[in-house]
């Protein structure tokens, strides 16, 4: 029988990753001198997650999902996706401003990668005093001007930036301009693609001299050059409340803030659903009398055939709820 599982990290190790994952989220990333990123559920391939507890551990997510097929992620989901995990879910500690960039949408992917496309969501778990990130543009710009600024070193003037706090909720549609900020720690959730055009990287080496490469060309095409009045995602969480964060054609996501226990009843759902706990700790019991202990910085996917989970918090709690419209 299938329960709520959860997969052993995987580091990665980046020009520009810190110590947080290490100090802030417990999680022991040596023999990495840093850790940029974890991925927590990927079905990305070469990345492959692996349940880390329970009678399937040492289970690949893809061999779960060729296995269980529409038991693991719902009827309409696996039609949609076959054999294909279709969300990633990261951590990312940037201790240096991660480069600007931005991701294609599933048709330029297709065309190009034959690959999906790649909006993402961000939910802000730690930001160091000053802080900002970019997302999109802080005026209208025509491909153009868009072209004229990265020749001559003048984009930081056209970038939308964005002082971030604990609790911020940043949704990026493919095609949206971007970059995280120094001193931010945060989940990430995004479909299952390991694309990006790397537009600017401020110039770095890596320890060889090297600069890494950048992809200038293949974002022209790429960017939604449309500016927006509103980047930041405003929701309002309450207490012992769901509210709802993100709603797209690719994933739902809810934030529950919650210090008492809280029945979730998922039978209107047909597809699985990702638990990241994002602060504070829990315990995810199931009827069958399976009980998983969450802290800040864990995940756990339940299957599209758990139809109900009690939430237990350890005092307060806060977790990220996705799955798939």
């Amino acid at each position: 029988m299938l329960y709520p599982l959860t997969f052993e990290t995987i580091f990665k190790d980046k020009i520009w990753g810190g110590q947080k994952i290490k100090t802030v989220l417990g999680k022991d990333f040596a023999p990495l001198p840093n850790c940029g990123e974890t991925w927590e559920i990927s079905g990305v391939s070469g990345n492959i997650s692996v349940v880390a507890e329970g009678p399937l551990k040492g289970k690949s997510l893809q061999e779960l999902l060729e296995h269980y097929k529409e038991e693991l992620v719902g009827k309409h989901v696996y039609e949609r996706f076959g054999n294909e995990f279709p969300l990633l879910v990261k951590f990312i500690d940037a201790n240096d401003d991660l480069s600007i960039q931005v991701h294609p949408d599933d048709k330029l992917a297709k065309e190009r990668h034959n690959s999906f496309g790649k909006t993402e969501m961000w939910y802000i778990l730690e930001a160091d005093p000053g802080a900002t990130l970019n997302s999109g543009f802080n005026r209208e710009v025509t491909k153009e001007e868009y072209v004229k600024a990265v020749e001559d070193n003048t984009l930081m003037d056209i970038l939308n930036i964005e002082n971030v706090q604990a609790g911020d909720v940043f949704f990026l549609p493919a095609g949206r301009v971007h970059y995280i900020g120094k001193g931010i720690l945060l989940a990430e959730i995004q479909q299952t693609s390991d694309i990006t055009y790397r537009i600017y990287d401020f110039d770095r080496t890596d320890d060889k001299g090297q600069k890494r490469e950048l992809h200038t060309e293949l974002a022209v095409d790429a960017i939604n050059y449309k500016h927006y009045d509103h980047y930041k995602t405003q929701y309002d969480a309450q207490p012992n409340h769901s509210v709802n964060a993100v709603a797209s054609d690719y994933f739902v996501t809810n934030v529950l803030n919650f210090d008492q226990e809280v029945l979730h009843d998922y039978t209107h759902l047909d597809s699985f659903v990702i638990l990241v706990c994002v602060g504070g700790s829990l315990t995810v019991e199931t009827g069958e009398g399976y009980r998983i202990p969450l802290k800040m910085g864990q995940c756990a996917l339940l299957p599209a055939s758990t139809k109900s989970v009690t939430l237990v918090p350890d005092g307060d709690m806060t977790v990220l709820e996705s799955y798939v419209p």
